[in-house]
């Protein structure tokens, strides 16, 4: 994991604030934390949790995920799975089970290309081979 970062991370909570015409008390009050506790981490002094970073992240209605690369919590080669993760799960307009299978099929092929880092529990997935009628049974390239 790589180190906390609460230099940049403060500079840019500061700001997406400002991008979203906020003022720090405004945000402070939104995201559920006191304005010096705020006021700190925009500075650099303090190193806020992941909870906190959430909370702020909704108050300034960004990714959490990119609060938390910017915080140093998560990796940058992660980020692209976790927003494509979120969209899957915060989109409205399909339902849970909908969703689930989504997750299934974006997960199994990262884990094809070697991309995901599968649960040590998880099997590696089954070899596609094509069937002798001619009739294709998986995904080839």
């Amino acid at each position: 994991m790589a180190s906390l970062n609460v230099g940049s991370l403060g500079e840019y909570l500061r700001e997406q604030r400002r991008n979203a015409q906020l003022s720090l008390r405004q945000l402070a009050d939104a995201a559920g934390v006191s304005n010096p506790y705020l006021s700190q981490i925009e500075r650099g002094l303090r190193k806020p949790s992941a909870e906190i970073l959430q909370q702020l992240a909704k108050a300034l209605r960004i990714s959490a995920e990119t609060l938390y690369v910017q915080a140093g919590i998560l990796d940058e080669r992660d980020r692209e799975g976790v927003e494509v993760r979120t969209a899957i799960l915060t989109d409205p307009s399909i339902n849970e089970k909908q969703k689930q299978v989504l997750l299934q099929i974006y997960e199994s092929f990262r884990r094809e290309n070697g991309v995901a880092d599968a649960p040590p529990d998880s099997p590696p997935p089954a070899p596609r081979q094509r069937s002798g009628g001619g009739g294709v049974t998986g995904i080839t390239e």
